[in-house]
């Protein structure tokens, strides 16, 4: 592990995890769409 902590780039973590939590939550959109579609066209 390193030892200076301080050495972190917080702001570009926060980027990262927002980026992270964006595509999660388009990802999850998509996949309850085409689930949806799916319901609708296959049965």
């Amino acid at each position: 592990m390193a030892d200076n902590d301080s050495a972190m780039d917080y702001n570009e973590h926060e980027k990262t995890y927002g980026l992270f939590i964006t595509l999660t939550k388009y990802g999850t959109a998509i996949v309850v769409v085409i689930l949806i579609l799916m319901a609708l066209f296959l049965l």
